[in-house]
């Protein structure tokens, strides 16, 4: 396995790349927006395709880099279901797993931080975002944190997890890289608590500054730029309502771009075909099976996903490779079950 642990010294942030395999897929947890030139180049010299690019959380002491990452590489970008971030293409929640080729992410709700706070355990490791630090824990003063919940990610969770699972923060100002959960039960001040309460008061009492790119990095987090905007206004989109319209057209074939298990979880749109994002460039591409159905049958492909992001880039790809009447369904499958769209599981 491939894995990198960077660091960004002016935000004291961490940012994981991992891979099962050289010349294999990559994916990235935490990265900030200064470093991608840095991220890129190791990914090219590793010789790495970065598939998933992945927020513990909305983060409030820099800029992601989930928006550079996707408009350079037109990878997936994730972060957990309560996220008010516009950037995402896959929500994930609790007992969901992210994949790529030879690994897999377990997927923890740790709220209490903020309430977007996931957690991922791969293994004999766990990233733990701001929930659990080197010693210490994530503040719960701002972005919808709460000390309690807090509380139980950590005793009732992450702390429930074997002694010798390693332990990678996506901060430390301290100089430590790792730490096991062994360790943190035994020797992080915050976690000699005898009850939740005593917990909530030591966590209520911190009198912390706001991080000093809070008031610039939170906003811009939030919206980092939707991709479906520029392609609504190419006239390459239509609404959930219209998409309802054609959906019984013999002229349209509906491509669903989701993984297999968001396909389980959530349903699909009756009739429609699937062609999963990660092998978008060779079923546009000349000979691929995308290309081939449009150029024989004349039939208009129309896309969609979970939330509009990857099929935005999609019809992006489509339209480059000669696909010139492919769109997409704006807002995904979330607008398609809006406007009461028909759902097959």
């Amino acid at each position: 396995m491939i894995f990198r642990q960077l660091f960004d010294s002016v935000s004291g942030t961490y940012t994981y790349l991992i891979a099962s395999r050289s010349g294999g897929e990559a994916l990235i947890i935490d990265p900030v927006l200064e470093k991608v030139d840095r991220y890129l180049r190791l990914v090219e010299e590793l010789d790495l395709k970065l598939v998933k690019a992945v927020d513990t959380h909305l983060h409030a002491d820099h800029v992601t880099g989930l928006g550079a990452l996707r408009d350079r590489t037109h990878c997936i970008t994730v972060m957990g279901e309560q996220t008010a971030a516009d950037v995402v293409s896959m929500r994930v929640s609790e007992g969901d797993r992210i994949a790529i080729e030879g690994l897999s992410l377990d997927v923890l709700y740790t709220p209490g931080h903020t309430d977007d706070s996931y957690s991922f355990l791969m293994g004999g490791r766990v990233f733990t975002g701001d929930t659990l630090l080197i010693r210490g824990t994530g503040r719960t003063d701002f972005q919808n944190g709460d000390p309690r919940q807090q509380y139980d990610s950590i005793f009732n969770k992450l702390l429930k997890l074997p002694e010798e699972t390693l332990v990678y923060p996506a901060h430390d100002y301290k100089g430590d890289t790792v730490s096991t959960i062994g360790e943190e039960k035994r020797f992080n001040p915050r976690l000699r608590v005898g009850s939740v309460d005593e917990y909530v008061d030591v966590m209520n009492n911190l009198h912390l500054p706001n991080p000093k790119m809070m008031d610039v990095a939170v906003p811009a987090n939030m919206r980092v730029g939707l991709h479906q905007e520029e392609i609504a206004r190419r006239g390459w989109a239509v609404t959930a309502a219209e998409a309802l319209a054609l959906r019984n057209s013999r002229d349209v074939v509906i491509v669903d771009l989701r993984e297999t298990a968001e396909r389980q979880k959530h349903g699909t749109i009756p009739g429609s075909l699937h062609a999963p994002y990660p092998d978008l460039q060779e079923n546009v591409g000349a000979g691929g099976m995308l290309h081939e159905l449009a150029a024989t049958t004349g039939r208009r492909i129309v896309f969609y996903c979970a939330f509009g992001e990857r099929s935005a880039m999609a019809v992006e790809a489509a339209q480059d490779a000669g696909l010139t009447n492919a769109c997409h369904i704006e807002g995904g499958m979330a607008a398609w079950k809006k406007a009461n769209g028909p759902v097959v599981r």
